[in-house]
């Protein structure tokens, strides 16, 4: 997906939502335990009941590849039952050099056909190029993360340049690729930081985990975030999937959904999107 066609899905659908498909086994309803694919049983009634309302769907690998075979093939029946004009987010985090990179670009690319896929920088260049290669496909590059590590290192000041790391890591990865293939992961428990980024990365889309169970405030972020094209993919995981355990669970995913999208809305309209 390129990004007028984002751009266009955002627009059309009042939203900015990304729903975050952490389908953890431990966690799910009882009585989908009982079907032959209870991950992607789930997952189906959750895209069901939030596509109307969403603009793009995060799997996080970790809860598939901790199956093995079985949750690799509940993703990919999850992948494919996601709609085509719905944007979709590996949220793998690889970074790896050489030919380690292309053959991760390959497998979430081509053989998965995922819209995009979380990177972590500490590599370098040689550990991102592979994925920017890719036409309409995209890298959202970790920046500025919600975990309390973040601390250790993300906002380690140069001496020389005063800039802190993760604007360091944004403005050198700008120079690698652009606002049609670039994003950032900066979390919503650090909405104080956007105005800053927003000031060094004026036209990337900027992906936002931390909103409803971790505690992030959506008119704060959308007030220090938000550009003219919106900018923004909000991710909600836990607030939306897990909001229910009974099997009425799609229904309150659906009401938590809804919710999110009619406050985006209005801060769509406020900025004139």
């Amino acid at each position: 997906m390129n990004r007028a066609e984002l751009i266009e899905q955002i627009k059309q659908k009042r939203s900015f939502l990304c729903v975050g498909l952490d389908a953890d086994i431990e966690k799910i309803p009882a009585h989908l335990k009982e079907l032959e694919d209870p991950i992607f049983e789930f997952n189906k009634a959750i895209i069901d009941a939030t596509k109307d309302y969403c603009v793009a769907y995060k799997p996080n690998i970790a809860f598939y590849e901790s199956l093995g075979s079985k949750g690799w093939i509940s993703l990919e029946k999850t992948l494919a039952y996601i709609p085509k004009d719905i944007f979709t987010i590996a949220d793998a985090k690889r970074g790896d050099i050489g030919n380690t990179s292309i053959l991760y670009a390959r497998a979430f690319f081509e053989h998965m056909n995922f819209d995009s896929i979380t990177v972590a920088p500490y590599m370098g260049s040689d550990s991102v190029l592979p994925f920017l290669t890719y036409k309409n496909k995209w890298v959202i590059l970790l920046a500025l993360t919600s975990n309390e590590g973040a601390l250790d290192f993300q906002f380690m000041t140069s001496n020389s340049s005063g800039l802190k790391l993760h604007e360091k890591v944004i403005l050198k990865a700008n120079t690698w690729g652009n606002k049609d293939n670039l994003m950032f992961v900066v979390g919503a428990t650090r909405p104080e930081m956007l105005k800053a980024i927003r000031k060094i990365a004026p036209d990337n889309f900027l992906l936002v985990p931390g909103v409803g169970a971790q505690g992030g405030n959506l008119e704060e972020v959308a007030k220090n975030g938000m550009n003219k094209e919106c900018g923004l993919l909000i991710n909600s995981s836990r607030a939306i999937i897990y909001a229910d355990s009974t099997e009425n669970f799609a229904e309150v995913a659906k009401e938590q959904a809804r919710k999110l999208q009619e406050e985006m809305k209005i801060y769509l309209d406020s900025f004139g999107i």
